[in-house]
């Protein structure tokens, strides 16, 4: 090989590098813009953060404390409550004791209630629970609406829920969620209980840049199916690749928890109306369509979303609460337009 011919193939090698390089980069400027944006968000980033793609993790990152007084860091394996993301394994369940024929949809909850004394105990149906078009606002009061026409949002469906889940299965709601997670190998997953909160890190209520730490959880036992469970950003991919991918429920079971017939608004999903499920919102008005949950109280926030088109999930967990709700999610929501403008979301 001739001096010319070493100086080509040696500018050749430098072209291929140099463009390999900005491939990547492109490739990875997702990751970079939530690195920056983590760093300087205001409010304050405080919790982790998990983007997997065909059940593999590409992006993730803990920062802040799991606990303000002692200042100790959170870790990616760090547990949160995750509040009413717990409305979706709540409606797994139930759709788990329909496919063995021990709940029927349209049946009236008295059915599985029977202690009900209400009058619009026999008129509400299982349906009507999961997608909050039930009207019931307190169990003492009338409905707000005829049932199937409107959409009020609560936490008071899914503790019924829990319950039916328990009649059905002749098991403890906890026992049956435990059972599950156990089976699909999320480890760290479980029904909210004292003993078993050793890793759960502390929620924080922030006030004026003051972080005020809720030193009692507001979950119960009856309200496991609305607000129970704990996980971290690693169970809950595993679950999205679990639920998401037919592993679970059957299929014709799974497209009943996105088949909806009520619409609500929700921030983080965008301001127009969306298609509510069984415990999940199915948003089909944004620039690329997807799926997901959001969950908050106990000094705690919750994002889990899940994008069909190109099997991607991000999973935001955070253990504050801004005092101003339009602040609610507002690094998530950052992090979903992110994705949004990237290619990711672009590419199975």
């Amino acid at each position: 090989m001739n001096a010319i011919s070493r100086i080509l193939s040696l500018l050749f090698l430098v072209f291929l590098f140099s463009n390999c390089n900005s491939f990547a980069q492109k490739k990875d400027d997702y990751s970079t813009k939530i690195d920056s944006l983590i760093k300087i968000a205001k409010p304050k980033f405080n919790g982790v953060v998990l983007i997997s793609k065909n059940g593999k993790t590409l992006y993730n990152k803990a920062q802040g404390f799991a606990n303000f007084k002692t200042q100790k860091p959170l870790t990616i394996d760090s547990q949160f409550e995750i509040m009413s993301n717990s409305k979706q394994v709540a409606a797994v369940l139930i759709l788990l004791e329909v496919e063995k024929g021990n709940i029927d949809l349209q049946a009236p909850i008295k059915k599985y209630l029977p202690e009900l004394t209400q009058t619009w105990a026999d008129s509400v149906t299982v349906h009507q629970l999961l997608n909050h078009s039930h009207g019931i606002v307190d169990l003492q009061k009338p409905l707000l609406f005829k049932p199937g026409t409107d959409f009020k949002y609560g936490n008071l469906s899914f503790n019924l829920l829990g319950k039916i889940v328990a009649v059905a299965s002749k098991k403890s709601y906890d026992e049956v969620a435990n059972a599950l997670f156990k089976k699909l190998n999320m480890k760290n997953t479980f029904c909210y209980a004292k003993d078993k909160a050793k890793n759960l890190v502390s929620g924080h209520f922030v006030q004026n840049d003051v972080y005020k730490i809720k030193e009692d959880s507001q979950i119960t036992p009856e309200s496991f199916g609305a607000d129970g469970i704990v996980s971290t950003v690693n169970d809950l991919a595993i679950w999205n690749n679990n639920l998401h991918k037919g592993k679970i429920l059957k299929p014709e079971t799974y497209q009943l928890m996105l088949k909806y017939n009520i619409l609500s608004q929700h921030n983080l999903f965008g301001k127009e109306k969306e298609g509510y499920g069984y415990g999940i919102r199915i948003i089909e008005k944004e620039p690329v369509k997807y799926i997901g949950h959001t969950g908050l109280g106990d000094g705690f926030s919750s994002v889990n979303l899940y994008f069909p088109e190109s099997d991607v999930s991000l999973i935001v967990l955070e253990n504050q609460m801004p005092d101003n709700p339009d602040l609610f999610y507002a690094t998530g929501f950052k992090i979903k337009t992110i994705l949004f403008k990237s290619d990711l979301l672009n590419r199975k």
